[in-house]
């Protein structure tokens, strides 16, 4: 049994990524504590732990990180150009694809996904494995986070405005999406905490250094109450009635192509601006990476109810599947990288 956890985990499926499925088929098998109608507050709950988590992620962050990282420009808008530009675009280029009413629900999912800002600390984990720029890693995912609560509804707002039958998705009237409502949520539940724990970083920053292994906890915990609370509401209203065996493999297959399409283009467009390895690895990484934290916070503000859980199933699998795939090739650019070193010494 331990070689099968060793193997999971060096393909990057930790107890993390167990446990996410574990929620999804709790929420399947008894979805009543997370629904509206139970008498315990799941939801409102995991909102709170949502802004206590960010608080701690402003804690961790100190100024002198930040700017740091402000040096390489080119890097940084590279970066963001692919999270919030290159990678809704593509999802748009494919919306034609998407005919029916159930698939173009699917394709809003996914767009939702591709309007997401990178994730922070998996892309960290990577570039240091793959021994890239580590600071500028750390600048352009903590930026990025930022940036995506003004952005990520903004994508949205444009596509479910321009659609009639998205609008039971999102917020306020029939064909209306109302983006200040969402900015201002989202503002009071990320923004506001990040910049909180920056302020108070130099006073308790070394806290959070110091129990960052208790606080990576409190954090999953969190994500997997939201994932639960989510998913219980979609199993209630049965949403994924529509959706098969043969749909979910689909969507694997189609998650997997995004990514490699995206990481092969950040790849190509680095070698054009002749950006050396350390910068290329943080290009790729970054770049072609998604939140899962985010995800959920926005799924909660941008679809309450039922549409949450739905919403978060092509990021689920993204997420899985970044994991793995990101930690193959960064263990594989370390080898790389050792091996160079050691023909240059011998």
């Amino acid at each position: 049994m331990s070689k099968i956890f060793d193997t999971a985990k060096k393909a990057g499926l930790d107890g993390f990524m167990l446990a996410l499925l574990a929620m999804i088929f709790l929420a399947w098998l008894w979805p009543y504590p997370g629904m509206k109608e139970s008498p315990v507050p799941l939801s409102e709950i995991s909102t709170f732990a949502v802004s206590i988590i960010f608080f701690f992620y402003g804690l961790k962050l100190s100024p002198e990180k930040l700017r740091t990282g402000l040096v390489n420009w080119k890097l940084h808008v590279m970066v963001h150009l692919s999270t919030f530009v290159l990678f809704p675009l593509l999802a748009l280029a494919f919306r034609p694809l998407f005919k029916t009413d159930e698939s173009q629900t699917l394709w809003l999912a996914i767009f939702f996904l591709t309007a997401l800002p990178s994730t922070v600390s998996s892309s960290v984990v990577m570039v240091s494995i793959a021994k890239g720029n580590i600071p500028a890693a750390i600048f352009n995912a903590s930026i990025s986070s930022l940036i995506g609560v003004f952005i990520t509804p903004l994508w949205m707002g444009l596509v479910m405005d321009a659609g009639q039958g998205y609008a039971s998705a999102g917020q306020g009237s029939p064909g209306h999406f109302d983006l200040l409502s969402v900015v201002g949520k989202l503002s009071l539940q990320v923004l506001l905490p990040v910049c909180a724990g920056i302020a108070l970083n130099k006073s308790w920053g070394h806290f959070a250094e110091q129990h960052k292994k208790y606080i990576r906890y409190f954090d999953q915990s969190s994500i997997l109450l939201i994932v639960y609370t989510s998913f219980c509401e979609s199993f209630g209203e049965h949403l994924f009635s529509s959706l098969g065996i043969k749909e979910i493999v689909f969507l694997g297959i189609g998650m997997l192509t995004l990514f490699f399409g995206i990481y092969f283009l950040l790849t190509f467009i680095s070698n054009l601006l002749h950006f050396n390895q350390e910068d290329r690895v943080t290009a790729v990484f970054c770049g072609s990476k998604k939140s899962l934290v985010q995800g959920a916070v926005m799924s909660k503000v941008l679809f309450p109810g039922a549409q949450a859980g739905l919403m978060l199933l092509p990021i689920m699998i993204y997420h899985a599947l970044q994991l793995i795939v990101a930690s193959i090739i960064a263990q594989r650019m370390a080898r790389m990288d050792e091996e160079e070193a050691g023909r240059i010494i011998n």
